[in-house]
């Protein structure tokens, strides 16, 4: 199944191969994981969990989401700006240039078409009407990060791509030259040729794989781009990490820091933060503006899917956590301070709880056919 990707070989598995982070098959986490954060207590969600996707895994409609472009307008008064368009998926304005993080326009975070999460509503824009981009981002390789319908859409830009060791393999086989393929290890830095924009790729807790048989075959990283002004904190998909307060001392202090906070569990706490451990994170990298990503798009985990809004809601004041929460597509400067509004709770109070979409259904983490 082409959706599946390619597997590295020559020059690019040679590279991979003398990474530090290479262990014999595949790549590994190096830091260990930080006691107490899997409550292993609590078993993982069985496969019919999953399946028949009961409770309020999916929203009863469509999300509130705003056209972006009418905040497009005018370029950001301060010289940066972020605007969700859904999951971990979000265009940064920084200092005149243009980066789209985990591009994913796709209907399903799945190699099918016709099974697998599906999204609970579109992106609020066309991928073919967004402005000129300047770069991609893409953390690693899952399904709900690096999209076959969307990277065979992106074979007609010449925009460069940067991601993780080995992804390019992927990419290449969809198509995409390899002339715009810029692939990292953690702690490596790209400047965009003629431009002060740096993409660096730094540690992460998670894993990897699109099959069967390639788990952990290529890199996970979080990442950090980087304006002549302003630099912003990327998380990809991650377990808590000491390695936030080298992230920080390294590469900060941070104008925005985005982290994941959904599609969590008790028993996931090594390779997934949830709200409460994103909390923790944004602590170790700085008292600065947050912007929850990965949440409110696809049901990758058995919570409610409000629980991760509503969890930061709650904790947020306690940890004075400069929240972001925007709307789907509004344009936001991180350095503007708004009331928080809970704008999610529009969907449930408009009716009856409506079935999953057809075709909808996850896998547990425990398969080898991972989504997230």
């Amino acid at each position: 199944m082409k959706t599946l990707g390619a597997r590295a070989n020559g020059l690019r598995l040679e590279r991979m191969q003398a990474s530090p982070l290479w262990a014999g098959a595949g790549f590994r986490n190096v830091y260990p994981v930080i006691p107490g954060l899997r409550d292993l207590s609590v078993p993982s969600p069985t496969l019919t969990e999953f399946l028949l996707c009961t409770g309020r895994r999916v929203p009863r409609g469509p999300l509130p989401s705003v056209d972006p472009r009418e905040g497009w307008r005018r370029p950001p008064a301060s010289g940066l700006r972020a605007t969700w368009l859904g999951h971990s998926t979000v265009l940064l304005e920084i200092d005149g240039y243009r980066v789209v993080t985990d591009p994913v326009w796709g209907p399903r975070a799945s190699p099918s078409r016709l099974i697998g999460p599906k999204r609970f509503q579109p992106v609020p824009i066309a991928l073919k009407a967004m402005p000129p981009i300047d770069a991609f981002v893409i953390s690693h390789d899952h399904y709900d990060h690096l999209d076959f319908p969307t990277i065979r859409e992106l074979r007609k830009s010449a925009v460069p791509i940067i991601t993780s060791l080995g992804v390019g393999a992927h990419l290449e086989a969809w198509g995409i030259a390899a002339e715009r393929i810029v692939e990292l290890d953690w702690w490596e830095a790209h400047t965009l040729p003629g431009t002060g924009l740096s993409v660096t790729a730094a540690p992460s807790q998670h894993f990897s794989g699109r099959g069967l048989k390639d788990r952990n075959a290529t890199l996970w990283s979080s990442m950090v781009i980087r304006g002549p002004r302003h630099a912003v904190f990327f998380s990809g998909d991650t377990g808590l990490t000491t390695e936030y307060q080298s992230i920080k001392s390294k590469l900060g202090p941070f104008d925005l820091v985005m982290l994941e906070v959904g599609a969590h569990h008790p028993s996931w706490g090594d390779i997934h933060l949830g709200p409460e451990n994103a909390l923790k994170a944004h602590a170790l990298l700085g008292d600065v503006p947050f912007l929850p990503i990965h949440w409110g798009t696809f049901a990758l985990a058995v919570h409610d899917w409000d629980v991760p809004a509503e969890t930061l809601l709650r904790l947020g004041p306690a940890t004075n956590a400069r929240l972001r929460m925007p709307r789907i597509g509004e344009a936001m400067e991180p350095g503007e301070e708004r009331p928080l509004v809970p704008w999610w709770r529009e969907v449930d109070a408009k009716g009856a709880p409506a079935d999953a979409p057809p075709g909808h259904f996850s896998l547990p983490k425990a398969m080898p056919w991972p989504f997230d």
